[in-house]
């Protein structure tokens, strides 16, 4: 049986060979389906990966409290595809923030619920007035413990203080286009009719995509009081929680569900996440569009997979003749049909092989000017293998039967 199978094999082989342009052409279709696949999945698992690290570095003893909606599935997708704010309907209020802080009034280590730092975030986009103007600036209200709840680390100058003076910290990007300059420290600026003293700049953290949803590099900071203060409808999209134990963060996870969702008429309009929960930032926005982008892509594989069945009805046409000597010879309809349904393989596995390549190659150029590094997974790999070998299959059956149902006798009259 190896044997017969190794002689389909050659045989396919050599016939592949002799057309050489066609099998590049048929391959490539193959392989920019592929290709798109890798790529899309190497993104998402880097943007992940990237989340990821960042929250294994403040440590395992961060909570995030972040809004959420009941609604099904299907409303969720198109919520997150069509909404320019992914929290514009936040149900979380710094009277939340607080309560979660009374859960440790103290702030000792050794207590039940040894929360130490409680920081709530609220971004919104307003106009900034410095010595140039930014018409949609990032302006982020939060307070003196996002620092260290976030690893924050200063360029120069310090961070946000809690009292009257209206200060701000901000980041290299947006200091550029506001000031004209990265040493912004002691310059003021107008927000909302109200003006704010840079006290402190960030230091560059070139990652735009982070657990906390804000790009530091091109935002802002002020104290969220003094924000909420000049916009009313200020919304909370997180609030950041640091306990002083980790063995004790999931309890204390547990109990700030327990308390706001009591604050909250029984209402469980909120999520709470902590450790691996905490590496979706926009709840399932990456998913969705890692799954959309995923579908368009197989449409090219589907493509690709028609290409492929075209090409090989073609072949089927041009060697009616070689079928009926091989049938004359002995061939089984087996036989035949093995041999055709082995270069459908062959040439969508050559393409996946080859898509697999071009994909990480693009995954890495793009390395080159994100933040986002290639990331190769095992499994990654293994299921884009499988792709090829099924597409081979589906779309090979039905040249391969019809060359195998070839009447023998009017094969060999063709010529």
């Amino acid at each position: 049986m190896a044997l017969l199978l190794r002689t389909h094999f050659e045989l396919a082989k050599t016939s592949l060979k002799e057309r050489r342009g066609r099998t590049f052409l048929t391959c490539l279709g193959i392989a920019i389906g592929v290709a798109s696949i890798i790529l899309i999945l190497s993104l998402m698992g880097s943007i992940t990966n990237l989340i990821k690290t960042q929250v294994d570095a403040v440590g395992g003893n961060l909570i995030v409290v972040r809004p959420s909606d009941s609604k099904d599935e299907i409303n969720d997708i198109l919520s997150e595809l069509t909404k320019t704010n992914h929290f514009n309907k936040s149900n979380l209020t710094l009277n939340d923030a607080t309560t979660i802080a009374l859960l440790n009034p103290n702030a000792s280590a050794e207590s039940e619920f040894p929360v130490v730092a409680v920081s709530p975030l609220a971004i919104s986009t307003n106009t900034l007035v410095g010595d140039r103007t930014v018409e949609a600036g990032n302006v982020l209200g939060t307070n003196e413990e996002l620092q260290n709840i976030a690893g924050l680390t200063l360029k120069s100058g310090t961070f946000l203080k809690n009292g009257t003076l209206k200060s701000a910290v901000i980041g290299r990007d947006l200091s550029l286009k506001l000031f004209g300059t990265m040493e912004p420290v002691g310059k003021t600026f107008t927000l909302l009719g109200e003006r704010f003293i840079i006290v402190g700049i960030l230091s560059e953290a070139n990652s735009p995509i982070n657990f906390n949803s804000v790009n530091f590099d091109d935002t802002v900071l002020v104290n969220i009081n003094h924000l909420k203060t000049l916009d009313q409808n200020l919304q909370i999209q997180q609030i950041n929680v640091r306990v002083a134990n980790e063995e004790k963060t999931a309890s204390t996870a547990e109990k700030i569900s327990e308390v706001l969702s009591a604050t909250k008429n029984g209402e469980k309009n909120f999520t709470v996440a902590y450790g691996d929960q905490i590496t979706h930032p926009a709840g399932s926005f990456f998913d969705i569009v890692s799954s959309m982008l995923t579908l368009v892509a197989s449409i090219s594989l589907i493509v690709g997979g028609i290409g492929v069945m075209n090409i090989m009805l073609v072949s089927v046409a041009e060697r009616t003749h070689e079928i009926g000597i091989r049938k004359a010879v002995g061939a089984s309809n087996t036989n035949i049909f093995l041999q055709f349904l082995f270069e459908s393989l062959i040439l969508c596995v050559l393409g996946g092989l080859l898509g697999m390549v071009l994909g990480y190659i693009a995954a890495f150029l793009i390395s080159i000017i994100t933040p986002f590094a290639p990331y190769i997974n095992i499994q990654i790999v293994l299921a884009v293998l499988w792709i090829p070998i099924v597409v081979g299959t589906i779309f090979g059956l039905y040249p391969a039967f019809k060359a195998a149902r070839r009447n023998p006798i009017d094969s060999l009259k063709a010529n």
